[in-house]
């Protein structure tokens, strides 16, 4: 009789986004921090990565839909932030 593999951590539901940019990059620097200290265990790390890059995409996507917005505003064409 075949054993059964154990469910892979790819099975585990995706923590929800969170609601701001700001929250976003906290937990994205929580993650870097944890990661760079060398405490976390292999599977902790993948996890750890999987994560981050989910909040990196929430965060350029938001971004990216600030900068459109902006564009909106200053009637097509985007000025630097100096500019008056």
């Amino acid at each position: 009789m075949a054993k059964t593999p154990a469910p892979a951590s790819d099975a585990l539901p995706e923590s929800p986004l969170p609601a701001t940019y700001e929250e976003a990059q906290a937990e994205l620097e929580q993650l870097v921090s944890q990661m760079e200290s060398g405490q976390l265990p292999l599977d902790g790390l993948l996890a750890s990565y999987r994560r981050g890059a989910q909040l990196l995409q929430f965060c350029r996507a938001r971004l990216e839909a600030v900068e459109a917005q902006v564009k909106l505003l200053e009637d097509g064409q985007l000025k630097p932030w100096g500019a008056a």
